[in-house]
């Protein structure tokens, strides 16, 4: 019955969900860590940019480390959970989904919530260095839930990979579409809006038969974004039919690996349905901890370690 007591008590200002979240994300300082940056060639000619950072231990363990929607790997979660990391032995490539390293990716589809063949693609890559002998997965939000389907939709996975971990993880993507659209989320559902609307405008320029100037005047909400970008570009009907196909909660069940899923109640992007509950109580290798704070990804203990980055460390490292 892996449903975990939580020991993650925060500083007072660190109670309040808004505040957690904006300074983990916005004013939070970590330390130093170097990331070498890899470009990797998809099955579709499309490209990956890899950001790698490596213990000075020898090691043959690696986590890769997935941002949330429209992050990157040089946010400073991913350079936290990275630099805990090799601090433990662990080397850490963060994973930059397509068109947020930067640099615009050449294809009409991008990334979402249930795109999985590009992290499969990482995998196999990491696989082929012929290496290392563990791999974990680490997903912050969007990434958390990549990682748990991609842990919950195939029978056969490489034995190399060991544990999976998924933080501040929207599990129904339609409840935390509803969430964010709660007034007090209007500033980060604006954040987000204003750059997926860049994103769109870039498509715009190279892919003018698909999408049009008059097609980015009508998206002015997530789901607006989501019927007239995502679900077109990635096969599916609608933004209904891409929620109901991709939200991760319905993969947990088939999950073979060990899973720990970190979600505090406080994180107003999150459902009611983003704490099953039932699964702990059910799967032995489904473990769940549901801190009474923490926001979205603010576990804030100090601007050099967070509590999620511990808890990280904790569950890939335990046997």
């Amino acid at each position: 019955m892996p449903l975990l007591t939580t020991t993650y008590k925060p500083p007072y200002l660190f109670k309040n969900p808004h505040f957690s979240t904006l300074y983990s994300a916005k004013i939070r300082r970590v330390p130093f860590i170097l990331q070498q940056r890899e470009k990797i060639t998809l099955p579709d000619g499309d490209f990956l940019h890899l950001d790698w950072s490596f213990t000075n231990a020898s090691t043959k363990k690696v986590a890769i480390v997935l941002h949330g929607l429209e992050g990157n790997a040089q946010r400073t979660y991913i350079k936290g959970m990275a630099y805990h990391l090799t601090q433990n032995k662990w080397d850490a490539v963060a994973m930059n989904f397509r068109g947020c390293s930067g640099v615009v990716n050449t294809k009409f589809e991008s990334y979402h919530a249930g795109k999985t063949d590009d992290l499969d693609t990482v995998v196999q890559h990491v696989l082929a260095l012929d290496k290392y002998s563990e791999i974990a997965l680490i997903g912050f939000s969007l990434g958390g839930s990549v990682v748990l389907k991609y842990l919950g939709e195939s029978d056969v996975l490489s034995k190399q990979i060991t544990k999976g971990i998924a933080i501040s993880t929207p599990l129904h993507l339609k409840g935390s579409l509803l969430a964010l659209q709660r007034p007090e989320n209007w500033l980060y559902r604006t954040a987000f809006l204003l750059s997926l609307r860049k994103k769109v405008k870039a498509k715009i320029k190279l892919f003018p038969a698909k999408i049009t100037i008059e097609d980015l005047a009508k998206i002015k909400t997530l789901k607006d974004f989501d019927d007239i970008y995502t679900a077109p570009a990635h096969g599916f009907k609608d933004a209904e039919d891409y929620y109901k196909k991709n939200s991760s909660l319905q993969f947990i069940k088939t999950i073979k690996k060990p899973v720990l899923l970190l979600n505090s109640i406080n994180d107003t992007f999150l459902s009611s349905k983003c704490f099953p509950k039932e699964f702990a109580y059910k799967k032995n290798n489904f473990y769940l901890e549901i801190p009474n704070y923490g926001g979205h990804v603010g576990f804030h203990k100090t601007n050099r370690y967070y509590y999620n980055e511990k808890r990280s460390i904790e569950f890939i490292t335990y046997e």
